[in-house]
């Protein structure tokens, strides 16, 4: 049972899917996307005031089971804490920062790649496998994954113990998610 309902991740919620149009407003401005760093435990309340002000949001969240007064909750926690990623002109990014919730605004200057990363971040988290958070990845072997819900996708593969764990980093912030594979849903690349 969670604490509290999940809330908008994703606004509008085709913001990632490959059909996604940009709207006549933006036609004359240039769209960016950027990385808001929030102050702490920020980054949910600045997701809602953005939907009320319909600006292009994207704050991954991820499900974390803990132990709560004798009773198992569930949780949805940012993917990558105080940082929610934004797409739209730079008014957008203007009126992110008078919210008071922005520590600092980063500028990504590999808007390609960094389109690409929160692609298949968005992938892994829509794909209902069980995600978790990781820092600072080390380079391991790149693998694509050849069956299940996650084909095609590619990413580094990290061995903890007997689990494999398939990992999809963000370049940008060094951070990534990783989802836990069967090995013999994997082959290296």
């Amino acid at each position: 049972m969670p604490v509290l309902p999940k809330e908008p991740s994703l606004w509008p919620e085709d913001l990632l899917s490959a059909d996604f149009a940009i709207n006549t407003e933006f036609e004359t401005e240039e769209i960016f996307w950027w990385a808001l760093h929030t102050r702490p435990r920020a980054e949910k309340t600045l997701a809602r005031q953005l939907q009320g002000l319909d600006i292009y949001f994207y704050l991954p969240l991820y499900k974390k089971r803990r132990r709560l007064q004798h009773r198992w909750v569930i949780s949805h926690l940012p993917l990558f804490p105080s940082y929610l990623f934004l797409r739209g002109p730079e008014d957008d990014r203007l009126a992110a920062l008078r919210t008071n919730l922005v520590v600092s605004c980063l500028e990504i200057h590999e808007q390609e790649r960094f389109i690409d990363d929160l692609s298949h971040v968005y992938e892994l988290v829509e794909s209902g496998l069980p995600v978790s958070p990781e820092e600072k990845l080390k380079p391991g072997s790149r693998a694509e994954i050849v069956c299940g819900p996650l084909t095609g996708f590619q990413g580094e593969i990290i061995r903890w113990g007997n689990s494999t764990k398939l990992v999809c980093e963000m370049h940008f912030l060094q951070r990534g998610a990783s989802v836990e594979v069967d090995a013999s849903m994997v082959r290296p690349l």
